[in-house]
């Protein structure tokens, strides 16, 4: 193979300091290693190889870098984002996340159980290299729990109370690729236009949670992958119904759109509840498991519900949420025994 003698003589004396992330959520403790080892390598660009869990980790350790000072003691505290000196490029080998083009990161914090989101706009990569050829190989229960998690947030940008016609316009694009090219991946790896059409529309959902933002489904869903340390994907997917169920109640014209874009069969009811149907049989054909068979616990529902409402997405729902509305959800995802 015959190597560009420009490009030869620009990687001469170019340095790589691989950090290899464990499999797992992310957590503070892992992103402050990874913001250690990128201050001492005096590194200029970060490239962030993985699924949402390590592209999230190289968007929080450049963050602490670039605050210089820990993570935590960001999280506790109300400051500007400085705009980072180095640059991020993020490569996904997961279709869903939208990590790629988002300025989003959710990171655990192990000392209290739960999950912790930070987002600015100079969180974001500079450069996003989305190939679908690296999802080929994904296993089938990492497709789904990623793939879903592409749906919640194109609908969750749909019903954010911050919506606009633009980033309506992009998510429910999303939501057509994804409803029908979800259930055929999870069915068939090597559906190749499949894996394509999820790739786009993961990186779609991230632009228009970029434009608008998730709600309360993502709030309610880290209150149980904070506490029972689930796969985040996982946990969207397993609350993702009981919400819209609530949202459709208040915005049921928009849910309507959802609907169409789902691909759900027209009804006449025009209240929002061929979304949710549609969605239902989603996650039943994907396989999404039900709360109970995650292992969740019917005493820690109280918890979760406080965990949730002081969670910043679910501000971000059409009309605000009580404490007893999300309990009632996590009710509900108690008593269902199968998808």
């Amino acid at each position: 193979m015959e190597i560009i003698p420009q490009v030869a003589e620009a990687t001469r004396n170019l340095h790589a300091v691989i950090s290899e992330k464990e499999p797992g959520e992310p957590t503070i403790s892992n992103v402050e290693d990874v913001a250690q080892q990128l201050k001492a390598s005096g590194a200029d660009v970060i490239v962030a190889i993985g699924g949402g869990s390590v592209m999230d980790s190289a968007k929080a350790a450049r963050l602490v870098v670039s605050q210089d000072q820990s993570l935590r003691t960001f999280i506790q505290s109300e400051q500007t984002v400085r705009n980072p000196e180095i640059a991020l490029i993020t490569v996904p080998t997961t279709a869903g996340t939208g990590s790629e083009v988002s300025g989003g990161a959710v990171i655990t914090d192990e000392d209290r159980d739960v999950k912790v989101g930070i987002a600015d706009s100079l969180l974001r990569a500079q450069h996003a290299i989305v190939d679908p050829v690296l999802t080929y190989n994904l296993p089938r229960t990492i497709t789904a729990y990623t793939g879903i998690d592409a749906v919640a947030q194109a609908i969750a940008a749909v019903m954010s109370n911050v919506r606009t016609p633009i980033g309506n316009a992009i998510a429910l694009e999303a939501i057509r690729l994804a409803s029908d090219a979800l259930i055929k991946v999870v069915a068939d790896g090597t559906d190749y236009e499949a894996r394509s059409n999820m790739a786009c529309a993961s990186l779609m959902a991230g632009l228009s949670m970029n434009i608008a933002n998730c709600t309360a489904e993502h709030s309610i869903g880290q209150a149980l992958g904070g506490m029972y340390h689930l796969p985040h994907g996982l946990t969207i997917g397993l609350v993702l119904a009981e919400t819209m169920e609530r949202e459709r109640k208040h915005i049921p014209e928009l849910m309507e759109r959802i609907a169409d874009a789902l691909g759900a069969e027209e009804d006449g009811s025009q209240d929002g509840t061929r979304a949710v149907r549609a969605v239902r049989e989603l996650l039943s054909r994907i396989e999404i498991p039900t709360l109970r068979e995650v292992g969740a616990r019917v005493e820690d529902l109280e918890r979760l519900a406080e965990q949730a409402m002081d969670d910043y997405f679910i501000t971000m729902a059409p009309v605000p949420w009580t404490k007893e509305e999300v309990i009632q959800v996590f009710e509900k995802l108690y008593e269902l025994e199968k998808r």
